[in-house]
């Protein structure tokens, strides 16, 4: 059974949440309302955390991005996907793509494609091109990257 929370004890309690790691917006009303906090309560402790600086969703998306694309090294469009999941708004979004650098984001993608097509133990041509297309689409690359890419794997391993 969940304790019932005083705004104090809630305040407290969320300011800790989102101390932790970043957090969007959507997170921290979800962990709210999971405390039992009706919608004014909400709207009153989400301004609290706003105005002291908790809760801030361009930092959030930076953070995000930049996380999941060195640590996860996921491309732009999963990365843009998971962040439009969250409700981040697009202009947002927009600035935490450029937390990415274009020569950070081909060395990471080169490198993947490079180690997982080496990883495929594979004989068919065809079922090993589908596997290494599929990862790398399932990761959030571009379409023309991942098929420019296999063209160049294929051609320098078959010639």
């Amino acid at each position: 059974m969940n304790p019932v929370f005083s705004i104090k004890e809630a305040i407290n309690k969320i300011e800790h949440f989102c101390a932790y790691q970043e957090r969007c917006h959507e997170e921290v009303v979800q962990k709210l309302r999971s405390m039992k906090m009706d919608s004014e309560e909400i709207d009153s402790i989400m301004v609290h955390l706003i105005s002291d600086n908790f809760l801030n969703e361009e930092r959030f998306a930076c953070s995000f991005a930049r996380g999941k694309h060195r640590i996860k090294h996921w491309g732009k469009i999963r990365i843009i996907n998971e962040l439009k999941s969250k409700k981040i708004t697009q202009t947002l979004i927009n600035s935490a793509l450029k937390e990415i650098s274009p020569e950070e984001y081909a060395t990471t993608f080169h490198a993947l494609a490079e180690r997982h097509w080496e990883s495929i133990r594979e004989t068919n041509l065809m079922k090993k091109r589908n596997k290494f297309c599929d990862y790398m689409l399932r990761r959030g690359y571009e379409n023309n990257l991942v098929f420019e890419k296999v063209k160049e794997l294929e051609h320098l391993e078959y010639g």
